[in-house]
């Protein structure tokens, strides 16, 4: 049963993952995908979390972060692919703040 919802990245999937029995297929298939996909360890990814919080943007939810931890983008082009199809528009100084965060962390 579901008790509650909250978007996380592949690092912080990957840790969850790992604490369950790794005996059911499914767990396996997904351990797999997110060895291969995830692109910092789960400490890294929680410290850049914590940093992209701290620049206290309003406009980025949790679900913006946990992509930005996965693709972590490298221009603002990339940075601006994560809110297509939604009216959020970050201006120049928050996206270099962003993208500046990122590359502390790649």
């Amino acid at each position: 049963m579901i008790k509650s919802s909250e978007p996380i990245s592949m690092a912080e999937a990957k840790e969850i993952i790992q604490a369950q029995n790794q005996e059911e297929e499914k767990i396996k298939n997904v351990n797999i995908f997110l060895k291969k996909f995830s692109k910092l360890s789960t400490e890294k990814a929680k410290t850049l979390k914590k940093e992209i919080v701290e620049l206290n943007i309003i406009k980025i939810k949790n679900r913006h972060i946990a992509k930005i931890i996965d693709i972590l983008p490298e221009d603002s082009d990339d940075l601006k692919k994560i809110f297509v199809g939604e009216d959020i528009s970050l201006d120049q100084n928050e996206s270099s703040n962003i993208l500046n965060v990122v590359k502390k962390h790649k």
